[in-house]
């Protein structure tokens, strides 16, 4: 169900690959068609421009990065010493001090003994100095983005912080968040929810961008996700995903259950230059 009070504030607190702010519109048209009084899932969360447009009153939201779902649990449940731990980042940044921060997940050990808000707040603040304010991890799952070089980059937006946090928390229990499988975080949704899903993009030359969680979103967990969506379908849930406009996404997805739609959007993080600016994306939505 939606919040008809929503409140501007609520919006993203970081910078995440793919983010959807740009398509809002599009997104608020296709979803404007489903939505009545359901609950709200979103399985492939990231930095939730879709969520905190739609600011529901009731929600499962995952994302299978844990540490970016720990940035949710604490600023829902720690507010105040997240912002003291963010204004200490702010006092203390420099590339040196970056770089320092950065190196923090190499010693296992001593990462395990950071409390959750000092874990939070690290991912805060690199995602907001590092190069691009993009969120990079390399196969084993460190952070290895460089330093941004920003003049004042805005690493505790103490207003955003605070809004998101009552909106978590006046929510309650009616808002769960998770990290774990797309297709678990959706087993409860029914008839009464609706379900949007913005997984890592299919890419035929595997050129695109999906380095924010170690391992990769390939063909055949692009194939389980239709198979979930399927499924959602037919257990009478309303659905929305979008994806890269691909052979193989229209393919999966070429079924007269399905109304898919092309828009435009554009794009800055793509390793191939060719792929980056204005590019075709894909809504796909399920006629329920």
């Amino acid at each position: 169900m939606a919040n008809a009070q929503k409140n501007p504030f609520v919006k993203p607190y970081l910078k995440w690959a793919g983010g959807k702010r740009q398509l809002l519109p599009q997104i608020r048209e296709q979803l404007g068609r489903l939505l009545t009084t359901n609950t709200y899932y979103e399985p492939f969360v990231g930095a939730g421009a879709v969520f905190f447009d739609y600011q529901p009153c009731k929600a499962v939201i995952n994302d299978t990065n844990a540490q970016l779902i720990l940035t949710y649990k604490m600023v829902r449940d720690h507010a105040d010493e997240l912002i003291a731990a963010l204004k200490t980042h702010v006092v203390s940044n420099s590339e040196d001090y970056f770089y320092e921060i950065r190196e923090m997940d190499r010693d296992t050990a001593a990462f395990d003994k950071l409390t959750d808000v000092e874990k939070a707040a690290r991912l805060i603040y690199l995602n907001k100095t590092c190069f691009n304010g993009l969120y990079r991890v390399n196969a084993q799952g460190l952070f290895n983005a460089p330093y941004g070089r920003y003049k004042n980059p805005a690493i505790c937006d103490e207003p955003v912080l605070l809004a998101i946090h009552n909106y978590l928390l006046g929510a309650g229990e009616a808002l769960v968040i998770l990290s774990g499988d797309f297709d678990d975080a959706v087993r409860t949704a029914d008839h009464n929810s609706v379900v949007y899903f913005d997984p890592p993009y299919h890419s035929a030359d595997n050129t695109n961008f999906t380095g924010y969680q170690a391992g990769r979103f390939g063909e055949q967990e692009q194939t389980r996700l239709r198979n979930t969506f399927a499924e959602l379908t037919e257990r009478g849930a309303k659905c929305l995903l979008s994806n890269s406009d691909t052979a193989f996404i229209r393919e999966l997805y070429a079924s007269d259950r399905y109304t898919i739609t092309a828009v435009s959007a554009k794009r800055a993080i793509n390793s191939d230059a060719a792929g980056r600016g204005e590019v075709n994306e894909l809504l796909i939505r399920n006629r329920r």
